[in-house]
């Protein structure tokens, strides 16, 4: 890709971002109650049952969702939807049928946007959970191949909600990048506080950016698989690492409760060791 193509996707992404966190903004949402559920990684399984466990109804017939939420509350996605898991097309499937109608927002995680440039040949390595995706895609109609890669490049990096009370985004958020789509808020917002070093199990060290965060706004956020919620100062990280045997797990805004449901199976090995949940610790002995 030259440099003026780069600057012209850019560009685009930007406008994209900004239209989609707008139209968040302008839906009447300012009083309502939200469930941010944490990362899928295609655990369609799993999130039935959260969302069961939280009280939306869903029906589903074949390939196509329909899902009714509890009055007065939406749901929110932290990103990560595809990559590893046994499910992603399904997963998909019912997160782009609630976002169209209106009843769920999502962000983008990193995987997400991995999965975008390699459905368009432009990803500069394909990883095992990728090609895992990428060969459950294949199976799918060519239409809709054409509406996941148009829904995953349309999502935006992080959503302002409850009149900036509350934020979401995938791994991480600076106060001062909040409501910027810039490439650095965006990568920021997609991959955390990366260093250029590497760490165990050849994995990229992170600085811990919620040790400095100090903003008004609770920030709910995943990315980084932990056995239980993780709270730290106005911010907690609902990833606990449901494609690798863990939970997945949803945080009830307001009322700043979380719900989790333990992973029926570990769909993916984990570079850096993982511990499942105790029903399936107890199973492996």
């Amino acid at each position: 890709m030259d440099r003026r193509t780069g600057k012209v996707e850019r560009r685009t992404d930007s406008r994209h971002w900004l239209a989609r966190w707008r139209d968040a903004l302008s839906l009447p949402l300012a009083h309502r109650h939200f469930d941010v559920v944490g990362d899928v990684h295609g655990c369609l399984d799993e999130l039935l049952l959260l969302l069961a466990d939280l009280g939306y109804c869903v029906d589903r017939r074949r390939e196509n969702f329909a899902v009714t939420p509890p009055r007065r509350r939406t749901l929110v996605f932290v990103g990560d939807l595809v990559d590893r898991g046994p499910a992603a097309p399904e997963v998909l499937r019912l997160a782009m049928a609630m976002t169209r109608a209106g009843t769920a927002l999502c962000v983008a995680g990193n995987r997400d946007e991995a999965m975008a440039r390699a459905m368009k040949g432009r990803a500069d390595h394909v990883s095992r959970g990728m090609e895992r995706t990428l060969n459950q895609l294949a199976k799918q109609p060519k239409e809709f191949r054409a509406e996941v890669l148009s829904f995953l490049r349309r999502l935006p990096s992080h959503l302002m909600l409850d009149e900036g009370r509350l934020a979401v985004t995938h791994a991480g958020l600076k106060e001062a990048t909040k409501g910027r789509g810039s490439a650095v808020a965006r990568v920021f917002a997609l991959r955390g506080d990366l260093t250029a070093k590497r760490g165990p199990f050849d994995l990229p060290l992170h600085k811990i950016w919620t040790a400095r965060y100090r903003g008004r706004a609770l920030v709910v956020h995943g990315h980084t698989p932990v056995l239980k919620p993780v709270w730290h100062n106005n911010t907690v990280n609902i990833d606990t690492g449901c494609v690798y045997g863990g939970h997945l797990t949803a945080l009830r805004y307001p009322e700043r409760e979380t719900l989790s449901i333990p992973a029926m199976d570990i769909y993916y090995e984990p570079r850096r060791p993982f511990a499942p949940n105790c029903t399936l610790r107890k199973k492996r002995k």
